[in-house]
C-alpha cells in the first residue's frame, strides 16, 4: 500500500514537471493538428487540476490507512485476557477459611474465648473442688493440643497451595509479557495483585493459627501455675 502511494506521488511530480515545461516553452498560443485545436495554457491547467486531484486521493488513502491502524490498535487494547486464575484463587481462600472454621475446642470467636477462659482458665475454675480442678486441667491440656494441631493443619493447607500458586504466577507473568493491548496487560496485573492478596491472606491465617496455639499454651501454663498455688495453699491449711 505504501509503495503504491509513493508511485502515485512520483507520477504527480512528473505530471507537474511536464505541465511546467509546456507552459514555459515558447510558441504560438494555439496550434491546430488535423483539425484539432491545441491550447497549451488550457492543457497545463488541466494537468495541474489532475495533479491536485491525485494529491487529494493520496491524502484520503493515507487517512484511511491511519484510521485502519487506529482501529486495529483500539481492538488490541480492548481485547480481554484469555487467562483467568480467579477461580483457583477463590478455591485456595475457601480452603484456608474451611481449615480455620474447623478449629477445635476454642473457636475463633470472641464470645467463645470469653466463656471458655471463664470456665477453665481463671477465677472460680482455679479454686474449685479437687475433682473439678483435675477435669479443668485435663480440658486445658486438650485445648492446647487441639490448638497446635489446628495450626499444623492450616500450615499444611497453605503449603499445599504453593504448587498451584507457582503455576498461576508463571502463567500470569507469561500472559502479561505477551499481552496484545493495554486491557490484557491491566487484567494480568490485577490477577497478579489478587494472587498476592491471597498469599497475604494465607500468611495471616498461618500467623493467627500459630498465635492462637501459643496463646492457649501460655494460658494453660499460667492456669497450671495458679492452680498449683491453690493446691499448695490447701495443703498448708490442712497441715
Amino acid at each position: 500500500m505504501k509503495t503504491s502511494v509513493t508511485l502515485r506521488a512520483r507520477l504527480a511530480v512528473g505530471i507537474l514537471v511536464m505541465a511546467a515545461c509546456s507552459v514555459t516553452i515558447p510558441g504560438p498560443a494555439r496550434a491546430q493538428f488535423g483539425g484539432i485545436v491545441y491550447d497549451p495554457s488550457n492543457y497545463a491547467q488541466n494537468v495541474m487540476t489532475a495533479a491536485r486531484s491525485l494529491e487529494q486521493i493520496n491524502n484520503q488513502i493515507q487517512q484511511l490507512q491511519n484510521q485502519a491502524t487506529s482501529l486495529i490498535n483500539e481492538a488490541r487494547n480492548l481485547a480481554s485476557l484469555p487467562l483467568s486464575t480467579i477461580q483457583t484463587l477463590q478455591s485456595q481462600v475457601d480452603q484456608t477459611r474451611q481449615l480455620l472454621s474447623e478449629a477445635q475446642r476454642i473457636a475463633y470467636d470472641v464470645t467463645d474465648v470469653r466463656q471458655t477462659f471463664a470456665a477453665r482458665y481463671k477465677g472460680a475454675a482455679l479454686s474449685a473442688a479437687q475433682g473439678q480442678m483435675v477435669a479443668n486441667a485435663n480440658a486445658r491440656w486438650e485445648d492446647s493440643v487441639g490448638a497446635f494441631e489446628d495450626a499444623m493443619k492450616v500450615q499444611a493447607g497453605i503449603v499445599g497451595n504453593l504448587g498451584a500458586t507457582r503455576s498461576s504466577v508463571t502463567a500470569l507473568i507469561g500472559a502479561s509479557q505477551s499481552a496484545a493491548g493495554a486491557l490484557q496487560a491491566a487484567q494480568a496485573g490485577n490477577q497478579l495483585l489478587a494472587l498476592q492478596t491471597q498469599q497475604l491472606a494465607d500468611l495471616t491465617a498461618a500467623i493467627a493459627a500459630q498465635g492462637r496455639a501459643q496463646s492457649i499454651e501460655a494460658a494453660r501454663s499460667a492456669a497450671t501455675e495458679a492452680e498449683g498455688r491453690e493446691r499448695f495453699r490447701r495443703f498448708r491449711r490442712r497441715n
